[in-house]
């Protein structure tokens, strides 16, 4: 046998649940705690082996949980703690792990530490965010001509402008004013999650602790939101980049001590338990990767093939094309630069993205086929697969018609700043790009049979149901020999018996086609070669002559094709197909 670097967390496929769109044990439109643990042998029977719980921790809720409260309880709307325990019970009966979300670049300012960092400048815990003075007109040079007090939100006598030029990813200026104590305060996301200030010893020691007490309850890991921003530089300089992805990014992303910062949480906590922990970073380049790895975290989230499709303008707040030679080269950089040094994430969807088939698929005439060829993308590829909840069965983006319908503070924040700078004009463009790219596309309801509201609730939902869900929904799909989610447990199952899909290096097959994407998985005692065509089109190809021959035909999306490798294959649209050669072939 050969000797691989074994880790669980590398063997193992993650299923991310959204807990308020997941399943509603109480009818009051919400999913909930007792809801997931309701669905426990669903995921069982489905194949997955951990679990990503988004954030259930106490919170206002303004940007779905991600603006933390209270880091050691449960929010009522999601259940109780023995509720929580219930879930981890379950999961761990079952052999599944549980992650958690672990959000420390900011809190809600609704947290007990940002209570009482803004009653006075001279509190203790002053110092637990980052607080600043403003700058002055004539220091900013900006003219009172220039100048609008309503663009900040200030109260009636203030002329001052924010500490620097950071914006918010959620769109406007990072900074708000205090009125009480007449500094500003920096948030890099909305104005009621504050950004603690991580270099101030007594912060890292309380989020340690925090850590710490959330491994002795039995959890199996994190993952880290936005953790390379938690670095900040002395002095808070003004943006440098015109093209950074927010003014001010190139200043605060993978800042000065970062690496200091994880390789600290990773020696005080994390080395002390047998756990995972992924880092979502909002910019990171393969090098970076490596460092974070080196760092001690067992692998970072890449956006990169998830920025092809940006406009030229606008960012992520504008549409573009992506091609498949753009897709192939991005992911494919991914996977040879980490090779032997890192780990990879593997994902095309979360709860921040629109849906995989609507944005990489074709969801109208082949939604089954692309989705499943998707999945073979995404669980052939080498590195640890995250699924999010609903694309075993394939949803799609959600159909708005009105800005009404969006419950997203980020959608809603960019919408407006995109009006205001006259960037989008007509409801038409609003809703066009609002349709393709909101974060509510992943948000709505789970689909789980055709009755009202998809089973998801007996009451009226948080956020509407996609009205295809009377053909789209996991009873239909379990009747259904040739569904996405029977596709998903029979790849699953195929992932469960060959190493080779987990420790197979991974060798592009030179290919100037446009159409096809053809890559092989190989160990010293197996060879995985995989084909794609990702299109709607029917499409020839011929692969390389040392696969061609006799091979077992693993899985594929369309009828079982012979047992063996043609010289040419005939690849119908979207069809992926997935060999496993007797012996090694591909040096």
């Amino acid at each position: 046998m050969p000797q691989f670097d074994r880790a669980w967390w590398k063997e193992a496929v993650v299923y991310q649940i959204y807990p308020r769109s997941f399943n509603d044990s109480n009818g009051d439109g919400v999913g909930d705690i007792p809801g997931i643990v309701e669905k426990l042998d669903y995921l069982d029977e489905l194949g997955v082996d951990v679990v990503w719980l988004n954030p259930v921790y106490e919170s206002p809720g303004v940007d779905n949980g991600y603006d933390i409260a209270d880091y050691r309880s449960i929010n009522e709307r999601y259940g109780t703690m023995a509720d929580w325990e219930e879930l981890l019970a379950g999961l761990h009966e079952r052999d599944m792990r549980l992650i958690m979300d672990l959000v420390v670049n900011h809190t809600s300012d609704e947290h007990e530490w940002f209570q009482r960092s803004r009653s006075s400048p001279d509190s203790e815990y002053r110092d637990y965010y980052i607080w600043r003075e403003g700058r002055s007109l004539g220091e900013a040079g900006v003219s009172a001509a220039e100048f609008d007090p309503a663009d900040y939100h200030l109260p009636e006598g203030v002329y001052e402008l924010p500490p620097n030029d950071w914006e918010s990813f959620f769109g406007g200026s990072a900074w708000t004013y205090d009125e009480e104590t007449g500094e500003w305060y920096l948030h890099l996301f909305d104005e009621k999650q504050p950004d603690l200030n991580w270099q101030n010893e007594k912060v890292r020691e309380a989020i340690y602790e925090m850590m710490e007490w959330w491994l002795q309850k039995g959890i199996d890991g994190f993952r880290m939101d936005v953790i390379n921003l938690i670095s900040k530089p002395e002095g808070l300089p003004n943006g440098e980049d015109s093209d950074a992805i927010v003014r001010g990014a190139d200043q605060f992303v993978n800042g000065p001590n970062v690496h200091e910062y994880i390789s600290e949480m990773h020696d005080r906590v994390i080395s002390d338990y047998d756990a995972m922990t992924v880092g979502e970073m909002a910019e990171v380049s393969v090098e970076e990767a490596k460092k974070f790895g080196e760092d001690g975290m067992s692998m970072v989230f890449n956006f990169d093939h998830l920025r092809l499709d940006f406009g030229p303008e606008g960012g992520r707040w504008s549409k573009g094309e992506w091609t498949l030679d753009e897709l192939r080269d991005t992911l494919t950089e991914w996977q040879k630069g980490l090779e032997g040094d890192g780990w990879n994430s593997l994902h095309f969807n979360n709860h921040d993205e629109p849906r995989m088939v609507s944005r990489f698929g074709n969801d109208e005439e082949y939604r089954r086929e692309s989705a499943k060829l998707l999945a073979t993308l995404l669980l052939t590829l080498k590195g640890t697969p995250f699924m999010y909840q609903g694309e075993e069965i394939g949803m799609q983006n959600y159909p708005f018609e009105s800005l009404t319908e969006v419950r997203d503070v980020d959608t809603l924040n960019n919408v407006r700043v995109a009006r205001q700078s006259g960037r989008l004009e007509s409801e038409e463009e609003v809703l066009d790009l609002v349709q393709y790219r909101s974060r509510d596309n992943a948000r709505t309801p789970m689909q789980w049979h055709d009755d009202e509201h998809a089973g998801f609730t007996e009451g009226d939902p948080w956020m509407p149901v996609n009205p295809n869900y009377t053909e789209v929904n996991v009873a239909a799909a379990r009747r259904d020999e040739r569904s996405v989610r029977r596709y998903y447990r029979h790849l699953l199952s195929a992932r469960d018996e060959h190493d080779v899909f987990v420790y197979g290096d991974y060798v592009l097959h030179t290919t100037d086609h446009d159409r096809v994407w053809a890559y092989s998985r190989v160990t010293p005692d197996a060879e995985l070669f995989v084909v794609l065509n990702v299109s709607s089109a029917t499409t020839t190809y011929a692969p390389p002559a040392n696969v061609v021959g006799e091979a077992e035909f693993l899985v594929g999306n369309y009828n079982t094709p012979l047992g063996r490798i043609n010289d040419t294959l005939d690849l119908r649209p979207w069809e992926a197909r997935v060999y496993l050669l007797d012996e090694p072939v591909t040096a």
